[in-house]
């Protein structure tokens, strides 16, 4: 069915702080198609705002406009295409922001979230079955953010961009599963592959990074060290399971943590997207280490290091997108571990704002007094 809602459509990138007056997210009716043969129409119930949204809001990641805002969320399948069997109408379901195609090299090796195809449909807003979904007032196709575009109050994606989760999990919890807790969760333990007694140091504690934290206790890490500039967020982190925290600005961090660690940690996670974490994040790794980031910094940022440094201290260093996970795979798995009490993702909320506050919850976001605040479009 043919449906039109309302949704916060991004038609002008860089606007001035603060956003609740410059308002680069409006609040506009748009009509979404029938969902396509491999597509199904969702009723979205809870969305977060991430830092990888507002760095397309302000500029620093290049996307083209006008675009329908949000990748990570939750929802109801309200209709499904002709072709899709295994999941129904009334299934609840987490977003996730990197559909894959099952056919590429990358897929076929394991790895679907760095599916070859997805970043072209990706550039183009569209969904990987081919094409928009998504019509403004006048008529003009909007282009779909990551393949989800849930800052609405429906989204039509591709059969692969959801996740079926159980149906009493409450989609203000379930709407982090899909980026924040996939990506820094998945960081540690996919990526890092961290080990019971290891040390781990945790640069940046967003709602990622803070993930990481979560997921660096669940691997056993017998020292678990978060790094920030916020008071607030060090000392969420040492509720979630830090062992230590440090200022980021302190001119003797990499010193302390090496002495802390007899050398450096065995693990330096970055998950700020910023060059100066990420140089901080390689000074501490001991020999033999390993240097894991899942943070974007903006386009154009370079990280350089001693190229026969690298070699003789034998540190090692990954990139790691969307924490290496498979989602059918490790959104489940991280849902139990949340119910379980293992994963306390509900630490990381700071609330519910509907679709007309959202302008005032991305300044809440930039100015680091907020790690995820929940959209929910629909009341």
């Amino acid at each position: 069915m043919t449906v039109t809602c309302k949704a916060a459509v991004l038609r002008s990138i860089g606007l001035p702080e603060p956003y609740a007056e410059s308002r680069p997210l409006a609040i506009e009716e748009i009509t979404l198609d029938p969902p396509g043969p491999t597509e199904v129409l969702v009723k979205v119930m809870g969305a977060g705002l991430c830092h990888s949204d507002l760095s397309v809001i302000n500029g620093k990641r290049g996307r083209d406009v006008p675009m329908v805002m949000g990748h990570e969320g939750a929802g109801e399948v309200v209709e499904v295409g002709s072709a899709v069997t295994d999941i129904g109408t009334g299934d609840h379901v987490a977003f996730q922001f990197s559909v894959s195609c099952g056919r590429c090299r990358s897929c076929l090796s394991g790895r679907p979230n760095i599916c070859d195809a997805a970043p072209a449909a990706r550039s183009k807003g569209e969904l990987i079955s081919g094409g928009r979904r998504i019509r403004d007032a006048e008529g003009n196709r909007l282009r779909h953010q990551a393949g989800v575009s849930c800052f609405a109050e429906y989204a039509v994606v591709h059969r692969g961009s959801v996740v079926v989760i159980d149906d009493d999990l409450p989609m203000t919890e379930a709407a982090v599963f899909g980026c924040a807790v996939m990506t820094g969760v998945g960081a540690v333990i996919n990526t890092a592959r961290v080990s019971p007694g290891e040390s781990v140091a945790i640069f940046g504690l967003g709602g990622v990074g803070l993930s990481g934290v979560m997921g660096a206790k669940v691997s056993g890490a017998e020292t678990i060290i978060a790094v920030d500039l916020e008071a607030t967020k060090l000392e969420r982190a040492r509720i979630l399971g830090a062992t230590h925290c440090f200022d980021a600005r302190d001119p003797e961090l990499v010193e302390k943590i090496k002495e802390l660690t007899s050398g450096g940690v065995d693990h330096a996670i970055e998950l700020a997207g910023a060059v100066p974490a990420m140089k901080s994040a390689y000074a501490v790794t001991a020999r033999g280490g390993r240097v894991v980031t899942a943070g974007l910094s903006p386009i154009g940022a370079e990280f350089a290091f001693e190229h026969g440094e690298l070699v003789s201290n034998e540190k090692s260093i990954c990139g790691s997108y969307m924490g290496s996970c498979v989602p059918v795979r490790d959104i489940p798995r991280f849902i139990k571990l949340y119910r379980s009490g293992a994963l306390p993702v509900d630490q990381l909320l700071d609330g519910v704002i509907g679709l007309e506050d959202i302008n005032e919850g991305f300044d809440r976001l930039a100015s680091g007094h907020a790690l995820r605040q929940i959209l929910a479009p629909n009341g």
